[in-house]
């Protein structure tokens, strides 16, 4: 294929938390889990290993899905089997392993070192995000899923098997090619409570205008494992302490054993 041909396909970006924090003892061990989990929901969804593209990145994964392999499947099934597989595997780690997943569906050009583009930048950028970071060190969570805008709209919006939009919130966030909405879930738990990020160095308040906008914000506060700033949630919104969370119950591995291979 031409390295200036795009496809249009799905990217999905994983980055490990505060891998800063690991060893260099331990980063294999990390690493092996990262892949572990991967497989094995990529084997439960019924998505064959060799019909992704997948690239290490360190301390996190950058994955391509083809057109052909529904989204729906990848967001729906594959995150539920993800989810189900991390959070039996941290009951026994020592250190358990927190991952942040984000999904976007646009225009990808490969060539002999890895894939590239506005699509695979987005994607990247939405899993580092400092409201993916946060919302995975404020609730302590296994996982968190960041969607772009026309990913939620087209594919999670309509609902569907394993998808659920009302546990979705939205945020205005901004990254490196300018403010972008993005959509966020905590798998098995319902919808997040978020606030407005601003853009480092910048108070709330002065990035709206308004004198009272710090409670609607984030404000800068302690630091999260990769040793970026973490963020507090602003007056006005709801931040979940001490609160016991109702799991979904999982259902994927109970499915039929016919499912096509793609």
């Amino acid at each position: 294929m031409d390295a200036g041909e795009a496809r249009y396909e799905l990217v999905i970006s994983v980055d490990a938390r505060g891998s800063g924090q690991y060893s260099d003892a331990e980063k294999p061990l990390m690493r092996r889990q990262i892949y572990d989990v991967l497989e094995t929901a990529f084997a439960q969804a019924g998505v064959g290993r060799n019909a992704v593209h997948l690239e290490d990145r360190g301390d996190g994964v950058l994955i391509s899905v083809p057109g052909r392999i529904a989204a729906a499947r990848l967001l729906g099934l594959w995150m539920t089997e993800l989810h189900e597989k991390l959070r039996l595997d941290n009951r026994r780690e020592r250190r358990p392993l927190g991952l942040r997943v984000a999904m976007h569906v646009g225009p990808v050009r490969h060539d002999s070192e890895g894939i590239s583009g506005d699509a695979v930048n987005l994607a990247c950028g939405l899993a580092d995000s400092s409201v993916a970071r946060h919302l995975l060190h404020r609730e302590q969570a296994d996982l968190v899923l960041a969607v772009s805008e026309s990913l939620y709209r087209e594919v999670v919006s309509p609902g569907g098997k394993f998808i659920d939009p009302d546990r979705f919130s939205s945020a205005r966030i901004t990254l490196k090619g300018g403010e972008v909405t993005a959509w966020f879930q905590l798998p098995g738990r319902p919808a997040p409570a978020l606030g407005q990020q601003t853009a480092p160095g910048t108070s709330p308040a002065t990035a709206s205008g308004s004198p009272g906008a710090e409670e609607d914000g984030y404000e800068g506060g302690e630091t999260d494992g990769d040793g970026d700033a973490a963020y507090r949630a602003g007056r006005d919104m709801n931040v979940f302490r001490d609160t016991t969370f109702e799991r979904s119950v999982h259902i994927g591995h109970n499915i039929g054993t016919d499912r096509r291979k793609d």
